[in-house]
């Protein structure tokens, strides 16, 4: 249960990132509001999962979810553009998050 409370905090990472953006540096009460509500829900989550993952795997696998996660947003959903150099760091990125999930042993 503590790998999905993960990735389910790694969601609301993507979910509070996305609305901020779309807050326009707080300039729209709905979404800014909605940032707080993901935040919160994100740190709830990851706090739950840390009950029984260790905190060396957790925090650094949620911070992974989320970046990846928003990186595909940004280039889906806001047109963002990724140099293929930067391309290639994402999939090492995505290589380790496998890689630490792979040999955590839990």
């Amino acid at each position: 249960m503590a790998w999905v409370e993960l990735i389910i905090a790694g969601f609301f990472e993507m979910f509070w990132a996305t609305m901020m953006k779309l807050s326009e540096g707080f300039s729209k009460v709905n979404y800014s509001v909605l940032t707080v509500v993901g935040m919160v829900a994100s740190f709830y989550f990851l706090a739950k999962s840390l009950r029984a993952l260790p905190i060396s795997l957790a925090y650094p696998l949620w911070t992974g979810i989320g970046a990846i996660g928003t990186i595909f947003i940004g280039i889906f959903f806001f047109k963002d553009h990724l140099s293929l150099t930067t391309s290639f760091f994402v999939l090492l990125l995505i290589a380790g998050i496998i890689g630490i999930k792979i040999t955590s042993g839990n």
